[in-house]
């Protein structure tokens, strides 16, 4: 068997956003936002499309989004590229969620939490090395949660992970194997087989299940990606070598700045030198643009 890439958007909606998803999406989340806990019981995926209401705010498009038993919504993003400003496109599509829940007239009390999971191709946040990340609104100093925040945001590093199959043991290190992994495989792992809801996610992607259409969709959306990442890659490295450059000649500006400014500190010292019975300390240090401590250090020797 051949499984489809769960990182494409397009493969990432099918197995998780499509009509039959309701289970599968229920185990991936309980495992990425409740560490495995059977927290959420049902949901309804809806239309991940957000349109604004407000006529200067811009359209999210999102990959999938659901509204929990609770009324909470979950919004979803599966991110290959690290395009700019992506850490701001996350925040500014959680807060939009959020505040475009109400209409003109409505209460605050009427406001539903909204949780962003947004997994990663690329990493995020070097300064760490855990795969999720959990951000919650919290004192600076003492750091205590504030009041019902109504936002949280999760990130999903798929590069930080890098358990092999022997090493999985919860729900949420198989599901993000899967996520990471799927497309080199061609089975499913016997470690994974006690997940119902896993093996339903390898059925959605096992190639056999696409039409022909959605195959040349799939295979266009993946060369599009490749093409990306191959232009970033070309863009950082240009960007080193230029920098290696800039630096190279910085060094050699330096260099001759540096010779020019002990050139002229030795003159400075030559003209001190034939001032020092001439003229006092301050009088030369004026003069010669020297400090009083160089003159003094001068006379002294």
């Amino acid at each position: 068997m051949r499984f489809i890439n769960p990182k494409t958007d397009f493969a990432f909606k099918k197995i998780f956003g499509g009509n039959e998803s309701k289970p599968i999406l229920i185990s991936f989340l309980n495992a990425m936002i409740y560490d495995g806990n059977p927290t959420i019981t049902d949901l309804e995926i809806i239309d991940p499309y957000l349109a604004s209401r407000v006529p200067y705010l811009k359209d999210s498009y999102l990959d999938v989004k659901a509204r929990l038993a609770g009324g909470a919504t979950v919004i979803i993003e599966m991110q290959v590229l690290n395009v700019e400003s992506f850490a701001k496109r996350v925040v500014y599509n959680t807060a939009k969620t959020y505040s475009t829940q109400l209409i003109r007239g409505e209460g605050y009390f009427k406001l539903k939490p909204v949780i962003a999971l947004t997994i990663t191709d690329f990493e995020m946040f070097d300064n760490d090395r855990e795969v999720i990340s959990h951000f919650l609104f919290k004192e600076k100093e003492r750091l205590f949660e504030y009041p019902d925040p109504g936002m949280e945001m999760i990130f999903i590093e798929l590069p930080k992970f890098n358990k092999q199959l022997d090493q999985l043991e919860t729900l949420t290190d198989k599901w993000v194997y899967f996520m990471k992994n799927a497309p080199s495989l061609e089975v499913v792992p016997s470690t994974m087989e006690n997940v119902s809801e896993i093996q339903q996610a390898f059925a959605i992607a096992n190639e056999t299940n696409l039409n022909p259409e959605e195959l040349k969709d799939l295979e266009d959306r993946e060369r599009y990606i490749m093409d990306q990442q191959g232009i970033l890659r070309k863009g950082i490295e240009e960007g080193l070598a230029q920098g290696r450059e800039q630096g190279r000649e910085e060094g050699r500006e330096e260099g001759r700045e540096e010779g020019l400014a002990l050139g002229m500190r030795e003159k400075a010292l030559e003209i001190a030198r034939q001032l020092l019975n001439v003229l006092d300390n301050q009088t030369i240090s004026q003069t010669t643009g020297l400090s009083v401590e160089d003159v003094q250090n001068l006379r002294e020797e």
